[in-house]
């Protein structure tokens, strides 16, 4: 008896080093291939990036070869013209500027205050979740569609015509919703210990949402607030319907002149016949571009500064 339950024994050690050992080669397997589909992953991504950095650069590089030369005072300086070589942006620049400057402030009260109504004053009802469903709808429309209801509402409804005022009241309805979606992110950031240190103090919501959430928040709003207006300045199709101008030889001088902006300039110029003007088209991108890349800067710029501020 003795022997055979040595030899018992022995049989069970030798089963359980196998057993053991097809784990341990089982689970040496396991980690292979994680680690395999790990590289798979990250050169698919990697390949991904480069093709999108690949075919921007040729795009940039296409147009600055295209329309370097063009680029220069002349080209801010002068109105458009039926000759490429007296052709200029000055119009198209003023009207962007003017139409920037009048949609930032009405987008950032509006958006803004919108968001702090959803996050801190409205009550989670299916009602709130419904206005928040249908405002990150909207941000999804086509622009063309709220380039129809500017021209309904403000260019003939209220009569405004072919204004500044116009383009910015429909620029102002199409990036508000990416404003409200962006704003309400940043707030709903702030941390609740925050909240409830400041009722503690004594702080009524009011105070507690000016001078803690507000502050904290900020960097997320700004930036958001900014690269929607980035596209803005780069829509086209909305300001088309509300009767932006193609050729004009003047400013804008108030809200209530008629204007056009870059990106219907540009359009306008890659339809004509003569070569010339296309080369001045790409001269109007390496414009637009450089305004967008300064928007983006200053959005960078705002978000570190509030961060160091609130750190």
């Amino acid at each position: 008896m003795g022997a055979e339950e040595a030899v018992i024994g022995q049989k069970g050690k030798s089963e359980a080093k196998s057993l053991n050992s097809a784990n341990r080669n089982q689970g040496a397997g396991r980690v292979g291939f994680r680690r395999m589909m790990n590289r798979l992953a990250h050169g698919l991504f990697f390949l991904a990036t480069l093709v999108g950095v690949v075919v921007l650069g040729i795009l940039l590089f296409d147009i600055v070869n295209t329309g370097w030369k063009w680029v220069s005072a002349d080209l801010l300086n002068n109105f458009a013209s039926r000759f490429p070589e007296k052709s200029g942006v000055k119009a198209a620049l003023w009207g962007s500027i003017w139409l920037i400057a009048v949609t930032a402030p009405l987008t950032f009260i509006f958006g803004v205050g919108a968001a702090i109504f959803l996050e801190e004053y409205a009550k989670k009802n299916w009602f709130s979740r419904l206005i928040q469903l249908n405002i990150s709808n909207l941000a999804g429309v086509p622009s063309i569609v709220f380039g129809i209801l500017g021209l309904t509402i403000f260019a003939r409804g209220m009569n405004l015509g072919q204004s500044v005022l116009t383009g910015a009241l429909t620029m102002t309805l199409l990036i508000l919703p990416i404003v409200i979606v962006a704003a309400r992110e940043a707030i709903a950031s702030v941390p609740s210990s925050l909240r409830q240190a400041s009722y503690a103090m004594g702080a009524s919501r009011w105070q507690t949402i000016s001078r803690v959430v507000l502050p904290y928040s900020m960097p997320g709003i700004l930036t958001g607030t900014i690269l929607a207006l980035s596209r803005a300045i780069g829509e086209t199709a909305p300001l088309i319907m509300v009767g932006a101008v193609t050729f004009i030889y003047f400013t804008p001088g108030n809200v209530f002149d008629p204007f056009t902006v870059l990106p219907i300039q540009i359009f306008t110029w890659t339809g004509l016949p003569k070569a010339e003007f296309q080369e001045l088209a790409a001269a109007g991108i390496i414009v637009l571009l450089a305004i967008l890349l300064t928007m983006n800067a200053l959005a960078i710029f705002l978000r570190n500064k509030y961060q160091r501020r609130d750190g």
